[in-house]
């Protein structure tokens, strides 16, 4: 009898024993490495409770380069060797409504405008929606006499000449960052800046700011508006050139770099040499006949 056991229990060295039926795959593989069920079954716990600790743990940032603490460029492309030494000495209040879009761009210009002048003259303040309740400091500075904003209209007066016959001297300006579509979106629905008096300019400058494709030639950036109404307003044209310094060093690093000439939609419109096809918007289409029809040859 012993030897037919013997039989009964030799087996091919390859095969591997049935299992039971009880047993699952991961008990197999227990019993295959030799573990005992509860120490396996401890070791499956504490693993398990590893792998939830490593979902608690903080995800790391992706690295950025450093970032110039004053103009807020990366640090291999910073502007300061073209920024004032000193913060440039003004009396004026200066206030940029920033669409939350223009913070994230990376070549924007409130930056280096805001590195020029003093902190206590040059205040950002970024949102779409702006009231007395959510912002009662800016609600007080936009019902003041002395408030103006910088957006352009049949409304707005030149600047200029609004400087020779007020009674009151100016104190503060504002001017909205962003986009034509945004700037306009902020001004038209938030009633507080319609309280200041409206201004605009009527220089003839054309915009420095290449890189970056503007509706009409004489359609200025954020940098080159503040540029020109504190040189009005400061009676002082140095302040215009040192606020703009910055802005064309920007621009010929960018084009030096890969960077091409962005020429206004209203010169390529004229020229024929929009690449887009005119839109089938009635409102858009006459927004485009507008600007073709405005350019002077």
């Amino acid at each position: 009898m012993e030897p037919q056991k013997k039989a009964r229990t030799r087996r091919d060295p390859g095969e591997r024993p049935p299992a039971a039926k009880s047993q699952t795959p991961k008990e197999e593989g227990r019993r295959e490495s030799g573990a005992a069920p509860a120490v396996a079954a401890l070791g499956e716990e504490v693993g398990s409770a590893s792998m939830d600790g490593l979902w608690e743990l903080p995800v790391e940032p992706s690295d950025r380069r450093p970032e110039c603490s004053r103009c807020s460029r990366p640090q291999k492309v910073c502007l300061c060797p073209f920024l004032p030494v000193h913060p440039l000495h003004i009396s004026t209040h200066l206030y940029i409504i920033q669409h939350p879009a223009e913070e994230s761009r990376v070549l924007r210009t409130v930056p280096l405008l805001a590195a020029c002048l003093p902190q206590d003259k040059c205040r950002v303040k970024i949102g779409r929606r702006f009231s007395e309740e959510r912002d009662p400091e800016l609600s007080m500075v936009c019902r003041k006499s002395g408030t103006l904003i910088l957006y352009p209209g049949a409304e707005a007066a030149n600047l200029e000449e609004f400087i020779l016959d007020s009674p009151i001297y100016p104190s503060t300006i504002i001017i909205i960052d962003g986009t034509w579509s945004q700037a306009k979106d902020i001004f038209y629905k938030n009633s507080l800046f319609r309280l200041p008096k409206q201004v605009q300019l009527k220089s003839s400058i054309s915009s420095q700011y290449v890189i970056r494709m503007q509706p009409t030639n004489r359609c200025l950036s954020t940098l080159e508006c503040a540029a020109v109404a504190l040189s009005i307003l400061e009676k002082n044209n140095y302040i215009q050139e040192t606020l703009l310094r910055p802005l064309q060093a920007l621009c010929s690093f960018q084009l030096q770099h890969g960077a091409r000439i962005r020429l206004s939609k209203e010169h390529l419109l004229k020229n024929g040499l929009y690449p887009k096809s005119m839109p089938k918007n009635k409102r858009k289409l006459r927004k485009m006949e507008l600007l073709m029809s405005s350019v002077k040859i």
